[in-house]
Protein backbone atom coordinates (compact mmCIF):
# COMPACT_ATOMS: atom_id res chain seq x y z
CA UNK A 1 0.00 0.00 0.00
CA UNK A 2 1.16 3.54 -0.66
CA UNK A 3 2.73 5.66 2.03
CA UNK A 4 0.32 8.56 2.80
CA UNK A 5 3.34 10.83 3.22
CA UNK A 6 4.52 10.10 -0.32
CA UNK A 7 3.80 13.06 -2.57
CA UNK A 8 3.48 11.16 -5.84
CA UNK A 9 2.13 7.60 -5.50
CA UNK A 10 2.60 6.65 -9.16
CA UNK A 11 6.25 6.58 -10.28
CA UNK A 12 7.16 9.28 -12.81
CA UNK A 13 3.64 10.82 -12.65
CA UNK A 14 3.72 14.27 -11.08
CA UNK A 15 0.23 15.42 -12.10
CA UNK A 16 -1.36 13.20 -9.43
CA UNK A 17 -0.42 13.40 -5.79
CA UNK A 18 -1.62 12.79 -2.25
CA UNK A 19 -3.04 16.20 -1.51
CA UNK A 20 -2.30 16.60 2.20
CA UNK A 21 1.42 16.76 1.41
CA UNK A 22 0.97 19.95 -0.62
CA UNK A 23 -1.25 21.95 1.75
CA UNK A 24 0.16 24.79 3.87
CA UNK A 25 -3.04 26.55 5.01
CA UNK A 26 -4.08 25.29 8.49
CA UNK A 27 -7.74 25.89 7.54
CA UNK A 28 -7.51 23.23 4.82
CA UNK A 29 -7.57 19.72 6.29
CA UNK A 30 -7.06 16.72 3.99
CA UNK A 31 -7.28 13.04 4.92
CA UNK A 32 -4.77 10.33 4.07
CA UNK A 33 -4.65 8.98 0.52
CA UNK A 34 -6.95 11.65 -0.91
CA UNK A 35 -5.49 12.60 -4.27
CA UNK A 36 -5.80 15.43 -6.74
CA UNK A 37 -5.01 15.14 -10.44
CA UNK A 38 -4.02 18.16 -12.51
CA UNK A 39 -1.70 18.38 -15.53
CA UNK A 40 -0.66 21.83 -14.30
CA UNK A 41 0.57 20.33 -11.02
CA UNK A 42 -0.89 19.16 -7.72
CA UNK A 43 0.87 22.00 -5.91
CA UNK A 44 -1.57 24.44 -7.53
CA UNK A 45 -4.59 23.06 -5.64
CA UNK A 46 -4.48 25.47 -2.72
CA UNK A 47 -4.28 28.60 -4.88
CA UNK A 48 -6.32 27.55 -7.91
CA UNK A 49 -9.02 25.34 -6.42
CA UNK A 50 -9.81 26.84 -3.00
CA UNK A 51 -11.18 30.28 -3.84
CA UNK A 52 -12.03 33.31 -1.69
CA UNK A 53 -10.55 31.63 1.37
CA UNK A 54 -9.59 34.55 3.59
CA UNK A 55 -7.88 34.04 6.95
CA UNK A 56 -9.99 36.68 8.69
CA UNK A 57 -13.18 34.70 7.99
CA UNK A 58 -11.82 31.48 9.46
CA UNK A 59 -13.91 28.94 7.58
CA UNK A 60 -12.38 25.55 6.88
CA UNK A 61 -12.25 23.14 3.98
CA UNK A 62 -12.24 19.62 5.38
CA UNK A 63 -11.83 16.63 3.05
CA UNK A 64 -11.79 13.04 4.28
CA UNK A 65 -9.70 10.00 3.39
CA UNK A 66 -9.43 8.19 0.06
CA UNK A 67 -11.17 10.92 -1.95
CA UNK A 68 -10.53 11.36 -5.67
CA UNK A 69 -10.52 14.92 -6.98
CA UNK A 70 -10.27 15.60 -10.70
CA UNK A 71 -8.71 18.56 -12.50
CA UNK A 72 -10.54 21.86 -12.32
CA UNK A 73 -12.45 21.20 -9.11
CA UNK A 74 -13.32 24.45 -7.33
CA UNK A 75 -14.27 25.02 -3.71
CA UNK A 76 -15.90 28.43 -3.31
CA UNK A 77 -15.41 29.58 0.28
CA UNK A 78 -17.34 32.11 2.35
CA UNK A 79 -15.19 35.04 1.28
CA UNK A 80 -17.15 35.03 -1.96
CA UNK A 81 -20.44 35.77 -0.20
CA UNK A 82 -22.02 39.21 -0.16
CA UNK A 83 -24.95 40.46 1.91
CA UNK A 84 -28.28 40.07 0.12
CA UNK A 85 -30.69 42.00 2.35
CA UNK A 86 -29.51 45.57 1.72
CA UNK A 87 -29.92 47.83 -1.28
CA UNK A 88 -26.38 47.05 -2.37
CA UNK A 89 -24.26 43.93 -2.20
CA UNK A 90 -21.00 45.95 -2.08
CA UNK A 91 -18.93 45.05 1.05
CA UNK A 92 -18.15 48.58 2.31
CA UNK A 93 -17.72 47.58 5.95
CA UNK A 94 -15.30 44.75 5.23
CA UNK A 95 -12.93 47.13 3.50
CA UNK A 96 -13.28 49.68 6.29
CA UNK A 97 -13.01 47.34 9.27
CA UNK A 98 -11.33 44.27 7.74
CA UNK A 99 -13.41 41.97 9.90
CA UNK A 100 -15.78 39.53 8.24
CA UNK A 101 -17.18 37.66 11.23
CA UNK A 102 -20.00 40.10 12.11
CA UNK A 103 -20.45 41.28 8.54
CA UNK A 104 -20.94 38.17 6.44
CA UNK A 105 -24.51 37.40 7.41
CA UNK A 106 -24.56 34.80 4.65
CA UNK A 107 -21.63 32.82 6.09
CA UNK A 108 -22.45 29.17 5.45
CA UNK A 109 -19.79 27.67 7.71
CA UNK A 110 -17.18 25.05 6.89
CA UNK A 111 -17.18 22.99 3.69
CA UNK A 112 -16.93 19.30 4.58
CA UNK A 113 -16.29 16.43 2.17
CA UNK A 114 -16.60 12.90 3.56
CA UNK A 115 -14.48 9.84 2.82
CA UNK A 116 -14.21 7.95 -0.48
CA UNK A 117 -15.86 10.80 -2.40
CA UNK A 118 -15.26 11.14 -6.15
CA UNK A 119 -15.35 14.75 -7.37
CA UNK A 120 -15.38 14.87 -11.16
CA UNK A 121 -13.74 17.22 -13.64
CA UNK A 122 -14.47 20.94 -13.31
CA UNK A 123 -16.92 20.58 -10.42
CA UNK A 124 -17.78 23.69 -8.40
CA UNK A 125 -18.76 23.32 -4.74
CA UNK A 126 -20.37 26.30 -3.03
CA UNK A 127 -19.66 27.44 0.57
CA UNK A 128 -20.84 25.42 3.55
CA UNK A 129 -21.69 22.29 1.58
CA UNK A 130 -21.48 18.86 3.21
CA UNK A 131 -20.83 15.88 0.94
CA UNK A 132 -21.46 12.48 2.47
CA UNK A 133 -19.18 9.46 2.41
CA UNK A 134 -19.05 7.54 -0.85
CA UNK A 135 -20.80 10.22 -2.91
CA UNK A 136 -20.00 10.91 -6.58
CA UNK A 137 -20.20 14.40 -8.13
CA UNK A 138 -20.50 14.32 -11.92
CA UNK A 139 -18.22 16.44 -14.11
CA UNK A 140 -19.14 20.12 -14.60
CA UNK A 141 -21.63 20.04 -11.73
CA UNK A 142 -22.33 23.02 -9.48
CA UNK A 143 -23.11 21.79 -5.98
CA UNK A 144 -25.39 24.24 -4.17
CA UNK A 145 -26.81 21.98 -1.44
CA UNK A 146 -25.48 19.15 0.66
CA UNK A 147 -25.12 15.67 -0.84
CA UNK A 148 -26.23 12.50 0.93
CA UNK A 149 -23.83 9.58 1.40
CA UNK A 150 -23.46 7.11 -1.47
CA UNK A 151 -25.48 9.17 -3.92
CA UNK A 152 -24.59 10.36 -7.42
CA UNK A 153 -25.45 13.97 -8.25
CA UNK A 154 -24.92 16.04 -11.37
CA UNK A 155 -25.94 19.19 -13.22
CA UNK A 156 -26.20 22.90 -12.52
CA UNK A 157 -27.46 23.04 -9.87
CA UNK A 158 -26.52 19.46 -9.00
CA UNK A 159 -29.50 17.14 -8.56
CA UNK A 160 -29.81 13.55 -7.41
CA UNK A 161 -29.21 11.13 -10.27
CA UNK A 162 -29.48 7.96 -8.22
CA UNK A 163 -28.34 6.20 -5.08
CA UNK A 164 -25.34 3.96 -5.57
CA UNK A 165 -26.79 1.18 -3.42
CA UNK A 166 -29.98 0.26 -1.57
CA UNK A 167 -30.71 2.04 1.72
CA UNK A 168 -29.91 -1.16 3.61
CA UNK A 169 -26.48 -1.47 2.00
CA UNK A 170 -25.72 2.23 2.56
CA UNK A 171 -26.48 1.87 6.27
CA UNK A 172 -24.08 -1.07 6.46
CA UNK A 173 -21.33 0.75 4.57
CA UNK A 174 -21.59 3.79 6.81
CA UNK A 175 -21.30 1.53 9.83
CA UNK A 176 -18.30 -0.38 8.43
CA UNK A 177 -16.27 2.77 7.61
CA UNK A 178 -13.62 0.81 5.74
CA UNK A 179 -11.51 3.95 5.30
CA UNK A 180 -10.60 3.70 8.98
CA UNK A 181 -9.14 0.21 8.58
CA UNK A 182 -5.39 -0.22 8.65
CA UNK A 183 -3.67 -0.07 5.29
CA UNK A 184 -2.67 -3.70 5.74
CA UNK A 185 -6.30 -4.76 6.10
CA UNK A 186 -7.38 -2.64 3.14
CA UNK A 187 -4.69 -4.17 0.98
CA UNK A 188 -5.73 -7.68 1.99
CA UNK A 189 -9.41 -7.12 1.31
CA UNK A 190 -9.15 -4.73 -1.66
CA UNK A 191 -10.83 -7.30 -3.99
CA UNK A 192 -13.87 -7.35 -1.67
CA UNK A 193 -13.97 -3.54 -1.50
CA UNK A 194 -13.81 -3.31 -5.29
CA UNK A 195 -16.69 -5.76 -5.69
CA UNK A 196 -20.35 -5.24 -4.76
CA UNK A 197 -21.14 -8.23 -2.54
CA UNK A 198 -22.19 -6.72 0.79
CA UNK A 199 -22.33 -10.13 2.46
CA UNK A 200 -18.67 -10.80 1.72
CA UNK A 201 -17.79 -7.39 3.07
CA UNK A 202 -19.80 -8.06 6.21
CA UNK A 203 -17.91 -11.32 6.63
CA UNK A 204 -14.70 -9.32 6.76
CA UNK A 205 -16.10 -7.11 9.48
CA UNK A 206 -17.53 -9.95 11.51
Amino acid sequence: MFDPHQKFPIPAVTRLGFLKNFITNPNIVIGDFTYYDDPAGVENFENNCVLYHFDFIGDKLIIGKYCQIASGAKFIMNGANHGLTGFTTYPFKIFAEYSAVPLLSDNKGDTVVGNDVWIGYDVTIMPGIEIGDGAIIASKSVVTKSVAPYTIVGGNPAQLIRKRFSDQVIVRLLKIQWWNWTTTKIKEYAPVLLADDINKLMDVVN
